[in-house]
C-alpha cells in the first residue's frame, strides 16, 4: 500500500488552488468543471481540494470545516524546500497567517508553520538529513 493523495475539504476549491499556486509555486493539475474538486502538481502524491458540499455527501454526520474553526485542525501538510525563510515570506504575501516563524530545530531542519485562508495548516521545512 502507498499514499495516493490527500484531499482537503475547503469552502472554495478554485481559491485554494489559486492560493497554493501563488504562495508555494505549485501548478494546477486539474479542476473539475463544477469547481468542487481540484488537484495540484506536487510530485508523487497528489494534493487535492474538495468542496465542503462533497464532504457533506461523503460524511453524512458532518465534518469540521477548518476555515471556520478557531483552532487549527490536528493535521498539517508539510512542504519541503531548501529556503524556508523565502517560502514563508511568499506564503505570508499570498495571504497565509503565521503560526510559527522559521526556526532551526535541534535535529537540523528549519521549520515554519502557516495557516492558509482555507484553514489548512502548512509546515514548511528543509529536507531531513539522513
Amino acid at each position: 500500500m502507498k499514499l495516493g493523495y490527500t484531499i482537503v475539504y475547503v469552502p472554495d476549491v478554485p481559491a485554494s488552488l489559486d492560493f497554493f499556486t501563488r504562495a508555494f509555486g505549485m501548478q494546477r493539475r486539474f479542476l473539475h468543471e463544477s469547481g468542487t474538486y481540484g488537484e495540484l502538481e506536487t510530485g508523487q502524491t497528489t494534493l487535492a481540494f474538495a468542496a465542503h458540499a462533497l464532504g457533506g455527501l461523503n460524511f453524512p454526520g458532518g465534518h469540521v470545516e477548518a476555515h471556520s474553526s478557531a483552532k487549527p485542525l490536528g493535521f498539517e501538510i508539510a512542504l519541503v524546500t531548501e529556503d524556508v525563510e523565502q517560502a514563508h515570506r511568499n506564503a505570508l504575501s499570498a495571504g497565509a497567517a503565521e503560526m510559527a516563524a522559521p526556526t532551526a530545530k535541534p535535529w537540523g531542519q528549519v521549520v515554519s508553520y502557516l495557516r492558509c485562508p482555507d484553514g489548512c495548516v502548512v509546515e514548511l521545512c528543509t529536507p531531513m538529513n539522513a
